[in-house]
């Protein structure tokens, strides 16, 4: 019986959100497994606001309850670390002991990204130390990953950042978790 897994990731924001969805749901199938991305080519987006991002809740929420396990894009969205709304799912899964995977297209730790916007951009709280752990994110999200999994966060193993919308990284992170789970 092919494993269901939710396909986390601010994903849905790239301009070919549907292909990539295919994409990454594609690659699942050719490992046995079963994505769910949570790109809702259904989802009325003329609703009022006030109710279409409830839908939006419902519809990942519904999705995740349906997953046996969850691979999150944590690549770098719109600042140093992953995405906040991925790392809510990722808490999801951990909480409900069902296995976390992720990934990351960027080779530069959370250290190397976190001074280069420290060095760019004002920091409102000057002086604040940053994690020396040379760790792909805050030291919670790989935690998160390697106990919820039982692996590290897949990066790129030659050193070499990627794009955001690559999916060689997920590829290797979707084949991980088929062999650490068994499948």
């Amino acid at each position: 019986m092919a494993r269901t897994a939710y396909l986390a990731g601010p994903d849905v924001f790239l301009p070919g959100a549907a292909a990539n969805a295919a994409a990454k749901i594609a690659i699942c199938a050719r490992h046995g497994l079963t994505g769910l991305a949570p790109f809702n080519p259904k989802l009325d987006l003329s609703l009022p606001p006030d109710i279409l991002w409830r839908q939006i809740y419902l519809d990942d929420i519904a999705m995740m309850q349906a997953s046996d396990l969850v691979i999150a894009n944590l690549t770098p969205f719109r600042g140093a670390s992953a995405d906040s709304g991925t790392l809510v799912e990722i808490g999801w899964f951990l909480g409900r002991a069902r296995p976390v995977f992720g990934y990351s297209n960027t080779a530069a730790s959370f250290a190397e990204r976190s001074a280069a916007q420290a060095a760019a951009v004002a920091d409102p709280l000057p002086g604040l130390a940053i994690e020396p752990f040379n760790l792909p994110d805050n030291l919670m999200i790989p935690g998160c990953v390697e106990y919820g999994g039982g692996l590290p966060v897949t990066l790129p193993p030659d050193g070499i950042s990627r794009p955001f919308d690559s999916l060689d990284i997920f590829e290797l992170c979707v084949a991980a978790a088929v062999r650490r789970l068994g499948l």
